[in-house]
């Protein structure tokens, strides 16, 4: 008989406040070591999207925006700072949905989620907001690249954020940055127990693996943004690509 499936979920602490220009590998790397932990091979690192943003200087500080015409009409509607609006509409491909408090857009990365992810959380106290890294793919890649040169360990990167759902209360995390491993697990024209061929079966792996890892990432008093799974069996892929999470608008359900 098979070994029973099993895999680990452990937090990094220790981690210091990121600032612009940090090399976060070795930020990782060094509290790993600190906490007795390792790295190794076929380990998943789940980052929350917070710290990469501000190593990256991916920070604008609200005292040098001017909020444009359209902000401030926005803001008045759902009450929210017009500095804060002017920076969600710069993320924005599109606005989605504007009712009540909500604005949810379609950042220019393709995601739609509220606010163009713009986060107040977590960067200074409330006067600098974070945005969604430029490229999170290509930071997860670099991320790996960097783990491999300092440990000499082959791993895959997520980089997760908190997005919400329909129809569904509260928010979970999902993967916006992957590297190292395939994103989603098609196991279309796979067999069920009864031997019928699956025709619909495309599991979004990274999003489970992000959101699982979020049960030890604790982005608020915790300070803890990164997370080691360790046991799960994914196909390795040297690039990785979180777009293809993505659902094409034109099969959107809820659109």
């Amino acid at each position: 008989m098979l070994p029973a499936p099993r895999i680990e979920i452990i937090s990094v602490t220790g981690i210091p406040l990121v600032q612009p220009g940090d090399d976060l590998t070795t930020l990782i790397c060094d509290a790993v070591n600190r906490g007795g932990l390792t790295i190794e091979d076929d380990d998943i690192l789940v980052i929350a999207q917070t710290v990469v943003s501000k190593a990256e200087g991916s920070i604008i500080k609200l005292d040098e925006i001017k909020p444009s015409v359209e902000a401030r009409i926005i803001s008045e509607q759902i009450v929210k700072d017009p500095r804060i609006t002017e920076v969600i509409l710069k993320g924005a491909r599109e606005i989605i949905r504007l009712r009540g408090p909500h604005l949810i857009t379609q950042t220019r990365h393709g995601w739609i989620c509220a606010n163009s992810a713009v986060d107040i959380s977590n960067v200074s106290g409330g006067d600098a907001v974070t945005t969604l890294p430029e490229d999170a793919d290509k930071s997860a890649r670099e991320i790996r690249r960097r783990i491999k040169e300092v440990t000499g360990k082959k791993v895959a990167v997520i980089i997760s954020d908190t997005f919400g759902r329909p129809f569904r209360v509260g928010q979970t995390n999902i993967a916006v940055g992957v590297a190292g491993m395939g994103a989603l697990l098609d196991r279309k024209g796979e067999k069920d127990l009864f031997g019928y061929t699956l025709k619909v079966k495309q599991i979004a792996v990274a999003d489970e693996l992000a959101s699982a890892a979020e049960l030890v990432i604790g982005e608020a008093a915790e300070g803890i943004p990164v997370a080691i799974i360790r046991g799960y069996p994914f196909k390795p892929d040297k690039e990785g690509n979180a777009k293809e999470l993505i659902r094409p608008m034109d099969s959107d359900l809820f659109i």
